[in-house]
């Protein structure tokens, strides 16, 4: 078996801040990370391959220091990591994302044999849209299994897998035909950590890199700004909403709830709940 883990190295949520003049994310200084649902369908890639057998490669499109987070997944055992970089890249949005990534899997399958699975991330931490992911699939023409919180059974014999995936009202389970692209929840597995085989290979290990030279049929119209229609009309800061609040407190949970009850009851909430 092939699985392709498509992942995006991202700035670290809990660092980010908002520039008050311009409303626009600061960057400098702040951290990069592996985008998080991205890490839950590298594992599961990597459990797939723990149990049946199976090459891991990791692809991702972004910027010469994106190869630190290749290197990461490779020491959690990854086979191969490549990154796709060239300025004339710069500036695409999901749409041009997509259709780089589709290019990238492709000759992924040319270097290292049919795709059987691509893993994807539901969304990433920056951009929020859970686009990427099924503008592959349509892309490559593959099945698609978005938003799944468990891989059940994968049978490479007769190229089927089946999932759960989490919908609003529930939980539907799945099973289609492979190659297919799954979406990963972070319900989907627990991540593992490193082992120190794997963080030796890492730190001597060197991406594989593929710039626009490498793509000879490549549509220049479709990539980088030219091949992104988004267009941002307005960015801005949430006000900070104040909310008032109380401690209550007493010898004893009956103490307390007595409390709260006397408090709630001498407000206006029986009125709004029409009790009076």
């Amino acid at each position: 078996m092939h699985i392709v883990v498509c992942i995006k190295q991202v700035p670290d949520s809990r660092e980010i801040r908002i520039d008050p003049k311009t409303n626009t994310l600061i960057r400098q200084g702040v951290p990069s990370i592996v985008n998080f649902y991205d890490k839950h369908g590298l594992e599961e890639a990597l459990r797939i391959k723990d149990e049946l057998g199976a090459r891991v490669t990791v692809i991702t499109m972004g910027p010469p220091p994106a190869e630190k987070a290749l290197k990461e997944c490779i020491s959690l055992g990854a086979d191969e990591g490549v990154l796709v970089t060239d300025r004339a890249f710069a500036g695409a949005d999901t749409l041009a994302t997509s259709y780089v990534l589709a290019k990238a899997i492709r000759k992924a399958e040319e270097t290292w044999g049919p795709v059987d699975i691509v893993f994807c991330g539901k969304q990433t931490l920056d951009g929020d849209t859970g686009q990427v992911g099924p503008g592959i699939a349509c892309r490559l023409d593959l099945e698609q299994l978005t938003y799944v919180g468990k891989v059940r059974k994968v049978d490479p014999q007769a190229r089927r897998i089946t999932v759960e995936r989490h919908l609003e009202d529930g939980i539907e389970v799945v099973e289609t035909s492979m190659p297919v692209l799954v979406t990963a929840l972070k319900e989907l597995n627990k991540i593992r950590r490193a082992s120190l085989p794997g963080m030796i290979r890492a730190a001597r290990y060197k991406p594989i890199v593929w710039t626009t030279a490498d793509f000879p049929d490549l549509d220049r119209s479709q990539i980088g700004l030219k091949g992104s229609p988004t267009i941002v009309g307005k960015t801005w800061v949430p006000e900070v909403r104040k909310v008032d609040g109380e401690r209550i407190a007493g010898d004893t949970p009956q103490q307390i709830a007595e409390q709260l009850v006397e408090r709630l009851w001498s407000g206006d909430l029986p009125t709004r709940l029409g009790w009076n």
